[in-house]
């Protein structure tokens, strides 16, 4: 057993996030706590709240049974954050594996979970306040049914009971248990030696330890979040609620900070996506991770937008998708059915209909025609495409890459462009026009004469 040296006040903090669990009622190849709310790990939420806390030392506790969530962790925190709870025999023996992970720290210790994504640090904040004893999240419950119900005497927080073994009054309470729970570390895990697992399910219940702190004269109490915050998801129906609950969050944000959306509840945002405000958003806009949009731009419907940065005066769409690493400067418009990808695109350069821009740069002020391709992938390595100021690529051409078109250059419609464009310079790359005088009109007789002839 670890020992943790005490100080008074308690000044250090830690979390400890529960990510250990099966999670079979997802039905899912992907573990549980890897399923995405804003396009965001619902581990990640939890970790980034633990961050957001100032916790000095955060450890996920995950099962042997998955590698996966394992390596998200070590690739986000690093090997040092990993415990280990093997077999599972409950939350109270999940959060002993982390004891020894812990080692010397000394401070107050806060148990969260890997799949609670909408609760946030400004929740969690209040369980911090008092520096000794055993605070709980409670929450007052829409329908309480099966939650653990929060007993309280006056202030305190006199028993933690689970609605199968409680009476009809304890049932009748509306404030209920999240499960989040914090302590002085040396505390935490005295009390929790102490817990016994002679119930019918032979596991280490987290909750014992609020009865036993109370044994011994430490203080017990809850505070209280909103239900919404602190909700669990254990299934595919409670993980598309958690993402509309987050969305909506997100939505009003955004229009409270000046972004209009004739059609709110039709735009979806990621949990980093930036929109300043005097923005248009029109209806059935999806934002993935890395969308960074300036006040004054317009996003035109069914557009897609993730990894991408749109300057003021930019319009996009409708029906546009802008990848990673695209960058569209002051009035760049890109329209209907183009896309683009790790592309800076200068102000007031256009590329309105049917493209596809992959790698590389267009000058200001450029026309990219319709039906227009950057061929910058050979089928090992990705190659830039360089479009000057003022140049014009005519429709249904094929810049192959690496190929730079100058300044002022003008690209043919139909050609295909395998050699650098000097700056106003025309370049055709297609064949030459020749016409077969009478051909089309001998050939439409032959066939209409051939037609009749076998009906």
């Amino acid at each position: 057993m670890t020992t943790h040296p005490q100080s008074h006040p308690v000044q250090g903090r830690a979390a400890i996030i529960l990510a250990a669990g099966q999670g079979t009622r997802m039905k899912s190849a992907l573990p549980k706590v890897l399923h995405p709310v804003g396009g965001r790990a619902m581990l990640d939420h939890a970790i980034d709240a633990a961050e957001a806390l100032g916790c000095e030392r955060i450890v996920v506790v995950v099962g042997a049974h998955s590698p996966e969530v394992r390596d998200h962790v070590v690739k986000r925190l690093g090997e040092d954050a990993i415990a280990v709870q093997d077999p599972p025999l409950g939350t109270g023996h999940a959060v002993r594996a982390a004891e020894a992970v812990l080692g010397d720290f000394v401070g107050q210790v806060v148990i969260t979970y890997g799949d609670v994504p909408l609760l946030r640090a400004a929740d969690i904040e209040p369980v911090f306040a008092a520096h000794e004893g055993v605070t709980v999240i409670g929450f007052e419950a829409r329908d309480p049914g099966a939650y653990g119900r929060l007993v309280m005497d006056g202030d305190a927080l006199a028993a933690i009971t689970e609605a199968k073994e409680a009476s009809p009054e304890v049932l009748a309470l509306t404030a209920c248990n999240s499960g989040v729970m914090a302590a002085p570390v040396g505390l935490l895990f005295d009390l929790l030696a102490e817990v016994k697992n002679d119930n019918a399910k032979g596991e280490f219940y987290l909750t014992d330890v609020v009865e036993l702190a109370r044994r011994r004269g430490a203080p017990t109490r809850a505070v209280f979040a909103d239900e919404d915050a602190v909700m669990g998801v254990n299934a595919q129906g409670e993980l598309a609620v958690a993402e509309a609950l987050f969305q909506k969050v997100q939505r009003e944000a955004f229009l409270a900070a000046g972004v209009t959306m004739p059609a709110p509840d039709t735009v979806h945002f990621a949990f980093d996506t930036q929109v300043g405000g005097g923005t248009t958003i029109e209806p059935y806009v999806v934002f993935g991770p890395g969308a960074k949009i300036a006040g004054g731009a317009r996003i035109r419907s069914f557009s897609h937008i993730e990894g991408a940065v749109v300057a003021p005066g930019a319009e996009v769409g409708p029906y546009a998708r802008l990848r990673p690493g695209a960058d569209l400067g002051e009035g760049v418009k890109v329209g209907n059915f183009v896309e683009v990808k790790n592309v800076r695109m200068d102000a007031g350069s256009k590329a309105n209909h049917l493209a596809y821009l992959g790698d590389g740069e267009v000058g200001a002020k450029a026309n990219i025609g319709a039906g227009t391709i950057f061929c910058n992938y050979d089928g090992f390595f990705k190659h830039r495409t360089v479009v000057g100021d003022g140049a014009f690529v005519g429709s249904n051409s094929a810049l192959v890459a690496p190929v730079t078109i100058g300044a002022g250059a003008m690209v043919g419609s139909g050609s295909v462009i395998t050699k650098d464009v000097a700056p106003g310079d025309l370049a055709l790359g297609r064949g030459e026009q020749t016409a077969r005088a009478g051909w089309a009109a001998r050939f439409m007789a032959t066939m209409r004469a051939k037609k009749a002839a076998k009906t």
